[in-house]
């Protein structure tokens, strides 16, 4: 009896021994289904965030170009100009009678060249005759020389009065570019941002006054972000880059890297800036205002994109675990029609943290166990590694 019962525990411990075996070598069967995460087509980027504010590309400010009185306003806040369009008009009667005053100074010496003119010409008959009787021997060799001295007076006074006309159309043509700045016009295309004068106010060129108001083209405009010293290698022109208004978290408007400023935005202080303090660069960003969204002044958040890959493969980072030294990921694949997992090497490409993206080793729509990313793994694993049941 008592070797049949030896017999009987060695024999089931036998059977035990190979049925554990048997269900090692057979992919591991779970009641439950674990937490997984699904592996998708998607987009995935990795980018620099950034923040900033919002300016016009074009900003002018509109002085007065000659000192006097603002005498009419015609520009409203926020009117929308064109180049040549009249903004204000300053007093301008002392203008307009040294135009007048030009003008008849013109006129005087016009009159004195053609009195001088008809001069010369009586001048000249007289001296053809003094050559004539002087060659016939009728008249005296000093009448003639008295003709000549007479008509080269005249023409040396026409030479005179020629240079002063050119003086007086001088004078002429700078009173009337005097009377004309006495009109303000738009130097460009744009839009009114800022009032600074009022009528009837005096405005001195020699000051710091004479500004009007100031003219921006709302239609283009640049953000000027800042970033830090660690991510700015990376920042390079022609980058895309999407912005983020503060009152607008979905607005994603598209940019692109003008470029980035050489210089720390802390130089603007110092001249080499504070070494206790983080270093942060100004990129520039082009953006295009079709829909007059955007306004001088407002904080954007920037996300430049360093590097995008476009539909493919994807899965959350957090599902992969940590890489092997050669950077090669193994994770579990969960069939919910066996109820079984499988390992699986995968190699990933762009991987921002969050989203990876898939080269190879997964297909789309295939569920990978999520307890990977916590160091969990399946009970049947861990104990078959650690030699299950002692056997």
């Amino acid at each position: 009896m008592k070797k049949f019962l030896i017999l009987l525990i060695l024999a089931c411990g036998l059977g035990g021994a190979l049925w554990w075996r048997m269900v090692e070598a057979q992919p591991q069967q779970s009641a439950e289904a674990p937490a997984t995460v699904p592996v998708s087509m998607g987009d995935v980027e990795v980018s620099v965030l950034a923040t900033g504010s919002i300016e016009s590309e074009q900003l002018v400010s509109v002085i007065a170009r000659q000192s006097g009185q603002l005498q009419k306003l015609d520009a409203t806040l926020g009117q929308d100009v064109k180049a040549g369009d009249i903004l204000a008009q300053l007093e301008s009667s002392d203008q307009e009678s040294a135009v007048k005053q030009a003008e008849a100074d013109l006129a005087i010496i016009a009159a004195q060249t053609q009195a001088k003119n008809a001069s010369l010409t009586q001048l000249n008959l007289s001296l053809d005759r003094a050559r004539q009787l002087a060659e016939r021997n009728l008249g005296s060799q000093g009448d003639l020389e008295n003709a000549e001295a007479s008509v080269a007076m005249a023409e040396a006074d026409l030479a005179g009065l020629a240079a002063q006309r050119a003086r007086a159309e001088v004078a002429l043509d700078d009173a009337k570019l005097a009377l004309d700045r006495m009109t303000i016009r738009a130097p460009m295309d744009g839009t009114v941002v800022t009032i600074i004068a009022s009528e009837g106010q005096m405005l001195a060129t020699s000051q710091d006054g004479s500004t009007i108001l100031k003219l921006a083209d709302m239609t283009k405009m640049v953000a000027k972000v800042e970033v830090s010293e660690a991510d700015v290698i990376r920042v390079a022109a022609g980058q895309d880059a999407k912005l983020t208004l503060l009152g607008d978290q979905n607005s994603g408007i598209e940019a692109t890297v003008r470029m980035v400023e050489p210089a720390p935005t802390s130089l603007a202080t110092s001249d080499s800036g504070s070494a206790d303090q983080a270093v942060y660069y100004n990129a520039v960003l082009d953006v295009a205002n079709t829909d007059g969204k955007l306004r001088i002044g407002m904080t954007v958040q920037a996300t430049i994109i360093l590097q995008k890959s476009a539909d493919v493969l994807t899965i959350l980072s957090s599902a992969l675990g940590k890489p092997s030294r050669d950077g090669i990921y193994t994770v579990e694949v969960w069939n919910p029609t066996a109820k079984s997992r499988e390992e699986r090497q995968v190699q990933v490409g762009l991987n921002n943290n969050i989203t990876a993206e898939i080269t190879a080793g997964l297909t789309e729509g295939e569920l990978v166990v999520a307890d990977r990313a916590s160091g969990g793994r399946s009970a049947a694993i861990d104990m078959r590694r650690r030699g299950g049941l002692g056997f």
